[in-house]
């Protein structure tokens, strides 16, 4: 590694080792080096395959991995338990975003990113194996083709509107599992659209605090109506 690419990823190290520490996650060394290694294979990738639209690392950094991490703790507070094992599905998935990061950050989370396209399928595939996470899975396909999968928690960062996702991946959310959307501003039309609907109804809204970000990110926790299976 080249002098100026060694101090730019310990530049990262420090900034996500930071990040951590405002998002009261606990990382250790060993999780923040898959993290830097998980951007700088992105960006590796992304020069042929166009995983994202964002090339810029320091800007893929805050608005990829930051806004993912600030969902971990949240996602775990949700759970039974802090150290609870939990499936998650990551629908729409895209690169890895959250659900790379999040099997980096919750190894005891079974994590599954799915996706239509299946270059950035094969890409979360490589790093499952590249970042040693035996805990994250891809899949190839369209979610409302795969059989329901009994979730903890199934999340979107970017996938569809409200209503839409709860259409087509609610079925994969357990019993008493939940339905969490990442946006930025609160959807306030959208939110109306799947209420109008009746079958999943917004159980809160959750306002995010994305270090090093100045933009507004809130989590859209959603249920089924009492009534719907």
């Amino acid at each position: 590694m080249s002098a100026p690419a060694k101090e730019a990823g310990m530049d990262m190290a420090g900034r996500l080792t930071r990040a951590c520490e405002q998002l009261g996650l606990a990382a250790d060394a060993a999780a923040i080096a898959k993290l830097v290694n998980y951007l700088a294979q992105m960006q590796r990738w992304n020069r042929t395959y166009n995983l994202t639209a964002i090339r810029d690392p320091q800007q893929m950094l805050v608005q990829h991995l930051f806004d993912s991490m600030a969902a971990v703790k949240p996602f775990s507070e949700a759970l039974p338990a802090a150290d609870a094992e939990a499936k998650v599905y990551d629908v729409g998935s895209g690169g890895g975003l959250p659900g790379v990061v999040l099997a980096i950050l919750r190894p005891q989370w079974s994590v599954t990113c799915i996706d239509a396209v299946e270059k950035k399928t094969a890409f979360v595939r490589q790093m499952s194996g590249a970042l040693g996470l035996p805990n994250l899975q891809a899949r190839h396909a369209r979610i409302e083709t795969l059989d329901p999968a009994d979730c903890n928690i199934v999340t979107s960062r970017a996938f569809a509107s409200l209503d839409d996702f709860a259409q087509l991946a609610g079925r994969h959310v357990a019993k008493n599992g939940t339905l969490v959307a990442m946006k930025g501003k609160v959807p306030e039309e959208e939110i109306q659209a799947l209420h109008a609907r009746g079958e999943w109804q917004v159980d809160h809204i959750q306002p995010l605090q994305v270090p090093e970000l100045q933009a507004e990110r809130c989590l859209i926790w959603m249920r089924r109506s009492q009534g719907t299976l």
